[in-house]
């Protein structure tokens, strides 16, 4: 158990049975009687939402042991995506419903993350940007990279993101996974 003034970026909680995870959390004294406030940002790891929730800053929060460990993806078929440890080499698959939105993420031969709380698998993390080639979008209009003006792509894995004019297919791209958004192109 901590105090809810301990709580800080990154940290992982037992919040009424679900893990969360801290993204920010601000001290704050309100006008008045009473004590301190804690107001933070937490992700749902296991759902993936986001929310805010304040606490009161005498309140005892239980924490979360997570544990990570590093696996590679290897592929998919029709029913399951299949991962090995980077250290045991075990195989392990998990079902789409395990994965959720993380999967369109994934490259096969790339390394993930894969978390679980008290022996059971609880989610997924991919790096925060990756790189990957532009499978599909429209051909910029001579003259219009002047504006500096956006356009849909389909990347590899299926995922849309808005990119510059001035990219075409095949060209590789990074991408932030946390938003989506289009980084930068990279030289393949």
């Amino acid at each position: 158990m901590i105090s809810a003034v301990d709580l800080r970026p990154g940290r992982t909680i037992d919040l009424d049975g679900r893990v969360m995870q801290v993204l920010s959390a601000d001290n704050f004294q309100p006008v008045g009687r009473g004590g301190g406030l804690v107001r933070t940002k937490l992700k749902d790891i296991e759902g993936g939402g986001v929310f805010e929730k304040t606490f009161r800053s005498d309140q005892k929060i239980e924490t979360a042991h997570i544990e990570r460990r590093d696996h590679q993806y290897l592929y998919s078929d029709d029913q399951y995506y299949h991962f090995m440890d980077n250290e045991s080499y075990e195989q392990i698959q998990l079902s789409l419903e395990n994965l959720g939105d993380q999967r369109i993420w994934l490259k096969e031969g790339e390394n993930v993350t894969l978390v679980s709380y008290e022996e059971k698998l609880i989610g997924v993390e991919v790096p925060n940007t990756v790189d990957r080639r532009v499978i599909k979008t429209d051909p910029g209009i001579r003259g219009d990279t002047a504006t500096g003006g956006d356009k849909p792509a389909v990347i590899e894995g299926g995922a849309m993101v808005t990119v510059p004019l001035f990219i075409g297919i095949d060209d590789v791209i990074r991408v932030d996974t946390r938003t989506g958004e289009y980084v930068e192109r990279v030289s393949s």
